[in-house]
């Protein structure tokens, strides 16, 4: 069996801003009331005109140089994103051609939230294996686009963006490696956070329209409640798995949904968080794309460095959670 290392990262994040006093004029909300429950400040929204498939590029390209890699050494492309370009095709053989990357497998997966740990977890297996040895993750959400701008609830807290990972076969004697991942998923709250219509179940009518059932819809305190659950149970099962004290690690870089939630799970180990990667109030809740987006701005501001062990965990809509642990 081989190791896993990143080998690359990069991000990016739309020009345009909406901030919370933007907001203010569109829904009854104010910044102030904004920050207090969620942290965020402002979120980035995607260009008129252009797809999910367009913000990975950009990401791809500056962790593909991160790496020193060609789009041409790539093996497999896998984007996490309920927010494609299409119903079908996938958006990965979107990316694929746009990047000019071989004739490689390309698949998009759907844990919401999770995604791009579900997807990070699913690349290990195939580099561990030998299946592969050049793998591009990808974390892109354009949810604005599916964001009710009546609903204060959830219009406050969603953004868009791309983060990418570059994982590729470890030599023998690296140790900044892959150590564990773990992911779960718990169906009975799927109605916590969904998008009831725009499915084959219940597909686009004039009526789905009109209830604005297309949109997503979420139930925020029970939320909250299984966000905080979920998440510091995955940071205890990587920990346990490799015998780690939460003391040892360097940073946590946990999915940006709210503060609030950000600091509950570290609370639940008494971890600093001066020691935890935030950028919620820049980019509100970019769904799968919060965790490599956060990752690489960590890098990019000098505080993740080579060697450094740093734990990533995630909830999402499914509901859907996972962990992964790793040395940078």
């Amino acid at each position: 069996m081989f190791k896993s290392k990143i080998a690359g990262v990069g991000s990016f994040l739309p020009e345009k801003v909406l901030t919370n006093h933007d907001l203010e004029k569109i829904v009854e909300t104010s910044h102030d009331w904004i920050v207090q429950r969620t942290g965020i400040e402002r979120r980035h929204v995607i260009a008129d005109g252009e797809g999910t498939s367009d913000m990975i590029v950009r990401a791809a390209k500056k962790a593909l140089a991160d790496a020193n890699m060609q789009a041409t050494d790539l093996d497999l492309i896998l984007v996490a994103t309920v927010t494609g370009d299409f119903k079908m095709p996938g958006t990965a053989c979107i990316v694929q051609a746009k990047l000019g990357a071989k004739n490689v497998m390309a698949f998009d997966i759907n844990a919401a939230c999770s995604g791009f740990l579900y997807s990070l977890i699913v690349a290990d297996q195939f580099i561990k294996t030998g299946f592969y040895k050049n793998i591009l993750v990808v974390g892109a959400e354009s949810l604005t686009r599916i964001v009710d701008y009546k609903d204060r609830d959830t219009c406050i807290l969603f953004g868009d963006g791309a983060g990418v990972f570059i994982l590729t076969r470890a030599e023998a004697s690296d140790t900044n490696v892959i150590l564990t991942g773990h992911a779960h998923a718990e169906g009975q709250h799927a109605e916590l956070l969904w998008a009831e219509a725009g499915g084959a179940k219940v597909p686009f009518s004039q009526e789905v329209l009109d209830k604005g059932s297309h949109f997503m819809q979420m139930k925020g305190k029970e939320i909250f409640k299984n966000a905080t659950r979920t998440m510091a149970a995955c940071c205890k099962e990587a920990l346990d798995a490799t015998n780690t004290k939460p003391e040892q690690i360097d940073w946590i870089v946990p999915h940006q949904a709210n503060l609030r939630i950000i600091e509950a799970v570290a609370g639940q180990f008494d971890f600093p968080m001066s020691r935890v990667i935030s950028t919620v109030h820049e980019t509100g809740n970019t769904s799968a794309a919060s965790i490599p987006i956060a990752f690489d701005t960590g890098v990019q501001e000098g505080k993740i460095k080579r060697g450094q062990l740093i734990l990533l965990t995630a909830f999402g809509a499914g509901l859907t959670s996972g962990s992964v642990l790793l040395k940078y």
